[in-house]
């Protein structure tokens, strides 16, 4: 989707032609979903929240800058969708930072510990989806956005409203987090 299909699409909708805005959720449900599952971890809640973001994105579309990406406005609606309901059953939607990062960290990421070989191995990429869903909400968010979705930095600030710096903070801690644990699991 470039910026003038998305332009194309926004004032379809806008304009009442028939088919755009079921074209405009087939373009970006996967999105939605990948954000609101991460986030939530329950299919049912999930779909029902995806439907609460389009229904949203519908009503609040003519409040939309087409200056900026559609993709990460939509996003940021799933994100905040998510988050609220997060926060409506007290969730905790992050993990305490366990303090600054220190030489041991460092260590860890710039140690002997091979994870691109470890991926290859069945049992260990069970135990990092299971490390992975361990995270706080989101600190997982982020990182399936960035590693999986393949979003840079300044999309996941548009779409979370964190500063790149947080969010860099949150992969990082993360990252350590799971390479802690994985590298437990072989010791």
């Amino acid at each position: 989707m470039g910026v003038s299909d998305d332009r194309e699409l926004v004032e379809g909708v806008l304009a009442g032609i028939p088919g755009t805005f079921e074209r405009l959720v087939r373009n970006y449900q996967g999105l939605c979903w990948h954000i609101i599952f991460r986030m939530v971890r329950d299919p049912e809640t999930s779909r029902d929240l995806c439907q609460e973001t389009f229904l949203r994105v519908h009503q609040k579309l003519h409040q939309y800058r087409q200056d900026r990406p559609l993709k990460g406005w939509i996003g940021r609606v799933a994100y905040t969708i998510a988050l609220r309901h997060l926060e409506r059953r007290a969730v905790p939607v992050v993990d305490a930072p366990s303090g600054p990062a220190d030489e041991s960290a460092v260590e860890l990421i710039e140690g002997d510990f091979d994870l691109e070989q470890a991926y290859l191995d069945q049992e260990l990429v069970g135990r990092l989806h299971a490390e992975i869903e361990r995270l706080a909400p989101v600190p997982r968010a982020i990182l399936s956005l960035y590693h999986l979705e393949e979003l840079s930095i300044d999309e996941i600030a548009g779409i979370t409203d964190l500063p790149a710096g947080t969010i860099k903070s949150h992969l990082f801690r993360a990252r350590i987090q799971l390479r802690k644990a994985l590298e437990s699991t072989w010791r």
